[in-house]
């Protein structure tokens, strides 16, 4: 998906391990929810997805972002992208454009587990510190859940805490991916309208399964209120009607 749009702010949209951006992600679907309000939108096919070089994602991260020079960019990584986010941060050949407006880290696999398996072994994560992360985007969030597979202590304390970042715990939720039922994910696109760092430094991305009770709550407040509504009209129009029969009763008089 190629960038489009002018509106100022664009959207950087990275993939993970083995991703194909299969249309059943909540990244292909975040793409396509973006893209019809309007905004820029890059969500890259990243080379050799099952066999990832490192060196290629950064060279590409870095045209990308070039691409996108001038713009307000939010960079949404998730998985193995968090990584390749965090090299890009400690490398002085990458992010040659300058600071972005906006990272999420959602759900990043934890170092053990990229050591673990040779594709990406070199993908494990740099030594950080928070000002380095400070200089490379006006504002960083963790979204990560507490039973993820590739994250088993948790994204909060693998990076949120040590890195000093903001984040978001969604309990249950597993790796936030199409397995875990994240085909759709309107908190997040909220979270992406937000227009200002008040506003989106205060607004939290909720789970689907959160999204789903809010959406359901909405939805019994608005029946209650067209209940009482159609309640009050109701009794309206039969007070009405009683007091026009009295009349004309008093009138037949």
């Amino acid at each position: 998906m190629t960038p489009t749009g002018n509106h100022g702010r664009a959207f950087l949209i990275l993939h993970g391990w083995q991703n194909h951006r299969p249309a059943n992600h909540w990244q292909h679907w975040l793409a396509d929810r973006l893209t019809d309000l309007g905004h820029e939108v890059a969500y890259p096919q990243l080379p050799e997805p099952d066999d990832p070089d490192l060196e290629r994602w950064l060279a590409e991260l870095d045209a990308l972002l070039g691409e996108l020079e001038g713009r307000r960019v939010t960079v949404i990584c998730h998985s193995l992208a968090c990584l390749l986010w965090l090299h890009a941060v400690a490398r002085d050949d990458v992010l040659s454009t300058g600071p972005v407006d906006r990272v999420l880290l959602i759900a990043p696999p934890a170092p053990e587990v990229a050591l673990r398996h040779p594709e990406i072994a070199e993908f494990a994560p740099p030594p950080l510190t928070p000002a380095q992360l400070s200089e490379a985007a006006t504002y960083t969030r963790v979204v990560g859940s507490d039973d993820d597979p590739y994250c088993p202590q948790g994204a909060t304390t693998t990076y949120a805490e040590p890195l000093a970042l903001p984040a978001d715990l969604l309990p249950g939720q597993a790796h936030l991916n199409p397995d875990s039922g994240y085909g759709d994910w309107p908190s997040l696109l909220d979270w992406c309208l937000e227009p200002t760092p008040t506003s989106y430094e205060k607004t939290p991305i909720r789970s689907r399964t959160q999204d789903s009770r809010t959406r359901d709550s909405r939805a019994y407040d608005s029946r209650t209120r067209d209940s009482r509504t159609q309640d009050s009209r109701t009794q309206d129009s039969r007070t009405h009607g009683s007091h026009t029969h009295g009349s004309r009763t008093h009138n037949s008089r």
